[in-house]
């Protein structure tokens, strides 16, 4: 395991994060404490000191209450982040939302189930398009200066969002967002349109979670079925996590990748989990058994090469749209025919 630093920062941080929205069985799906623990043992053991997981609405808390316990003999080797804006379902309506009032109740129940008194990186977990960007920033750089909380980051925002947060704290001398969470695959990448030129564009660190599209990429179980059929009937049952049924073109993307996987000797989960690595980017890996993270980890000792790079990225491009499509075909007369002898 190698180390990044987050963003802008100094923030020193694994390349591999390790997920726990699985840590706990509350919500009827999970994995035991016992179970937890060994995978949190196992990523702490391959160096992995990055982990990431949230408020209530992982299991309840259980997951922040498991690491609780977990991190309590070595907390300070640990680089833990937790979010807030998300609840279950409750009467008051202050408690979800990106406002203050959420942000530091939210903050004070995390730390109790995590047993700690500072969170190293505190996330606003979704946009909720209603509370102002100077309450949320300021809130925030008020936690930091308490030292409640050491960086802070935004995950699941529109790009605007995030540009204008920073800005405003730039300008205002306030903490700004050290990196983002976007849901980043070979499935699912129009975080290219906007998202991720941003946060290269303002030193953004960037994590993403859901690398393997909900599992459609994680061991090419129905990657040979393409060639315009339909999806076999349990095909459609595989995305566990609501975000969709498979199509056509995922077939086919999963075909490429287990094409590249037999090449090389690895798991379709790893080619999918490098193609994101080759991009800058730090994925978030959730795992329910030690044998699935060991084997996800196993990508750590391999690169892909340039041209299986460029046949996953061929098979996945998206159209990036207006205006990048129309600024791309009006280059010429944009730079007056010079661009090819002006140094960028």
């Amino acid at each position: 395991m190698k180390y990044k630093l987050l963003g802008k920062s100094g923030l020193r941080v694994s390349e591999i994060c390790l997920g726990t929205m699985s840590f706990g069985e509350d919500f009827g799906w999970g994995i035991s404490q016992e179970d937890s623990r060994n995978i949190f043992d196992a990523f702490m053991e391959a160096g992995g000191n990055f982990i990431d997981t949230a408020n209530e609405i992982y299991n309840y808390g259980s997951s922040e209450k498991f690491l609780g316990e977990f991190i309590a003999s070595n907390r300070d080797c640990v680089v833990l982040s937790t979010k807030y804006t998300d609840s279950i379902p409750t009467n008051d309506p202050n408690r979800a939302g990106n406002q203050r009032k959420n942000m530091v109740q939210s903050l004070e129940r995390s730390l109790k189930r995590l047993n700690t008194d500072y969170i190293d990186l505190f996330w606003l977990h979704s946009w909720d398009f209603v509370t102002p960007i100077e309450e949320i920033m300021r809130a925030f750089d008020d936690l930091v200066r308490s030292g409640k909380v050491l960086y802070i980051g935004i995950a699941n925002a529109p790009a605007w969002v995030v540009s204008r947060a920073n800005t405003i704290a730039d300008l205002r001398g306030w903490t700004p967002f050290t990196a983002t969470q976007i849901e980043y695959s070979l499935v699912e990448r129009t975080a290219e349109r906007e998202l991720i030129p941003m946060a290269q564009e303002l030193g953004v660190g960037i994590m993403a979670w859901s690398v393997l599209a909900s599992g459609i990429l994680f061991n090419g179980r129905f990657a040979d079925f393409n060639n315009g059929e339909q999806p076999p009937p349990e095909a459609v049952q595989l995305n566990k996590a609501g975000f969709g049924e498979m199509n056509n073109c995922e077939f086919a993307i999963a075909s490429v990748v287990q094409q590249i996987a037999r090449e090389v000797g690895c798991t379709p989960a790893q080619v999918a989990i490098n193609w994101v690595r080759s991009k800058g980017i730090i994925p978030i890996l959730g795992a329910n058994k030690i044998s699935q993270l060991q084997a996800d980890l196993a990508c750590l000792d391999y690169q892909l090469s340039p041209e299986q790079l460029r046949s996953l990225n061929d098979i996945t491009n998206i159209e990036l749209g207006f205006p990048h499509d129309f600024l791309a075909i009006t280059k010429e007369s944009t730079f007056g025919g010079m661009f090819d002898k002006i140094i960028t």
